[in-house]
């Protein structure tokens, strides 16, 4: 099978190659905002569609998989921080507390899509003012959904991990396997 990665997340290619998938990258542009009144799931569900599709728009024939990742505290999506005072407000926010993390995986071929979301819970460790200050200059929050990178710096937070890794990390890697059997399996 031939297989179209439609993002330019270095940690989304590293999972699928680290998981034997064999694969070309070319990342799609796609508004990622959140519409009036949506909530997570059908959010990320949406826009890994949309990029799903995309891809598949540009590679007729070939498989290809679309996701998309959230951070959700009290109900509110949190995407990728806008600058470094955003991210510390969301590290603040995040502190000693309990969020989820959904990410939804798309694989398109054909005209049929194939999607799901994966939901985890991830615990964070109570995070002094100075921590918050020092994690968000090593700059790895600045392009992370919820401003840290689990996988990174950020793993020194946290208490605990209910659910999926991979997910965490931005591509739940057992979804896309099952999604890619479903896909060749047919209707």
């Amino acid at each position: 099978m031939s297989i179209v990665l439609a993002s330019a997340s270095p940690r989304r290619a590293e999972l699928l190659r680290a998981a034997g998938f064999s694969f070309v990258v070319d990342p799609v542009d796609v508004d990622e905002s959140v519409l009036p009144g949506e909530e997570p799931e059908p959010h990320v569900r949406r826009l890994a569609r949309a990029k799903a599709q995309a891809g598949a728009a540009r590679h007729p024939g070939r498989t290809v998989v679309g996701a998309d990742t959230v951070v959700v505290i009290d109900g509110r999506i949190l995407g990728k921080p806008r600058d470094d005072a955003d991210a510390a407000a969301m590290l603040a926010e995040l502190s000693g507390r309990v969020h989820h993390v959904f990410t939804a995986v798309a694989v398109a071929n054909g005209g049929v899509v194939r999607d799901d979301v994966d939901v985890s819970a991830v615990a964070f460790a109570p995070m002094a003012p100075e921590e918050i200050a020092g994690y968000v200059a090593s700059g790895e929050p600045r392009d992370k959904a919820g401003a840290y990178a689990i996988q990174g710096w950020a793993s020194r937070f946290i208490e605990r991990l209910e659910g999926s890794y991979s997910g965490v990390v931005g591509l739940p890697v057992a979804v896309v396997h099952r999604l890619l059997i479903s896909l060749i399996a047919g209707p």
